[in-house]
């Protein structure tokens, strides 16, 4: 189990960003969370799974839904807490 903490930078807000990373996460058995920040062009995520399942989540984000334009990623590795029953968007 993998545990990753993500930060996605770009036009992510108003592109159905959360909605699409919610999607992704519950197609692949993910578990945790994503949320918009008040930054206005950054994405948070939370997400706890299979280390390959998470890898192709990962380079989703990189490249989000159609409409969005991801400047940067930034993600760090943290203990798996299993804490998740499911994926969802936290506002």
């Amino acid at each position: 189990m993998k545990r990753v903490h993500i930060i996605i930078e770009g036009r992510v807000q108003g592109v159905c960003f959360r909605a699409y990373a919610r999607d992704k996460a519950n197609t692949l058995g993910l578990k945790g969370w994503v949320k918009n920040l008040y930054s206005g062009n950054e994405v948070e995520i939370v997400a706890e799974g299979d280390d390959k399942k998470i890898k192709e989540f990962v380079d989703w984000c990189r490249q989000g839904p159609s409409g969005a334009n991801v400047n940067n990623v930034k993600i760090e590795d943290e203990e798996s807490t299993d804490e998740f029953e499911k994926f969802m968007i936290k506002f």
